[in-house]
């Protein structure tokens, strides 16, 4: 429960900056985006528990035989689950100090995505175009994406991508002229018959070469095609180590900055204690709250 309360916390004292709350909306907030009580703990995993099975529903109504013999059930449980995150939305809102702060937010954006495609489905009764309603009810997973709000190691991963996004999109920048140069030459190469009828094409399975998947769609007929692809097979085994070696770098600093306290010890100056220290590890002082 740890990396709940260290995540919750920060929701809390960014959402709640502005006038005094009513001593019952105080409450509400302390159960919501908190868990240091009880309540606050056991909101948390109810809300985790729906979450879960709201999305297995949705799952099951996706397939047909489930959803023949059992198209009632899941219709109720749907709008059961749809009316307690409405109710959990509503409560936010409102045990908040400025709400349009929490609406606009990534987690606020993702609670209301998560509620409103089933009401738009009712904007789609009957006769209506069966696409849009197939894509409204795929909408709703994304309430998958409101778990992620109580893991503080989730807000770690993110931070590492964040940090990482830079490096990675020069990388990909680097195989995107690959592919080209590849995917161009082996259109020289090779005949139309082959399947390689035009740059795209070619590009396509340079793509499809360089990540290692071999669709066998297309294949090059002559020796130096053959040789052109054996190459981008070599080099994919290489490049695709890149990135996950990047982000893995950049993970393990960001993981690392997060157990440490940079406060630096009253007695003996020294920083880089664990979070949860009361004492310099050092010198064994007590440090300072």
């Amino acid at each position: 429960m740890r990396a709940i309360k260290t995540s919750k916390t920060t929701y809390r004292h960014h959402y709640n900056e502005g006038d005094t709350l009513s001593p019952w909306r105080e409450r509400l907030n302390t159960i919501i985006f908190g868990a240091e009580t009880p309540m606050g703990r056991g909101f948390d995993v109810l809300l985790s528990i729906s979450i879960m099975c709201s999305v297995i529903v949705i799952m099951l109504d996706s397939v047909e035989a489930v959803q023949n013999r059992y198209a009632q059930i899941l219709y109720v449980l749907e709008w059961g689950f749809t009316l307690l995150f409405t109710l959990e939305y509503g409560l936010r809102l409102i045990s908040v100090r400025r709400p349009w702060l929490y609406f606009k937010s990534f987690f606020g954006l993702v609670d209301l995505v998560s509620i409103l495609p089933s009401y738009l489905i009712l904007l789609f009764p009957g006769a209506q175009p069966m696409l849009a309603i197939r894509i409204l009810r795929l909408l709703r997973v994304f309430r998958i994406l409101k778990l992620s709000a109580y893991m503080n190691e989730a807000q770690i991963m993110m931070t590492a991508l964040s940090k990482s996004l830079r490096k990675i999109m020069v990388f990909l920048y680097s195989v995107i002229m690959l592919v080209i140069v590849f995917g161009s030459l082996v259109y020289v190469v090779e005949s139309k018959e082959a399947g390689f009828t035009s740059i795209p094409i070619s590009v396509y399975w340079a793509i499809v070469t360089l990540t290692t998947v071999g669709y066998g769609d297309i294949s090059p007929q002559t020796p130096l095609g053959q040789v052109l692809a054996s190459t981008i097979m070599i080099m994919g085994y290489g490049i695709i180590a890149v990135p996950t070696g990047i982000y893995s770098a950049e993970l393990i600093r960001t993981y690392t900055a997060e157990k440490v306290r940079n406060d630096a010890c009253p007695d003996c100056g020294e920083t880089g204690h664990d979070f949860d220290a009361d004492f310099c590890k050092y010198c064994g002082h007590a440090l300072e709250d």
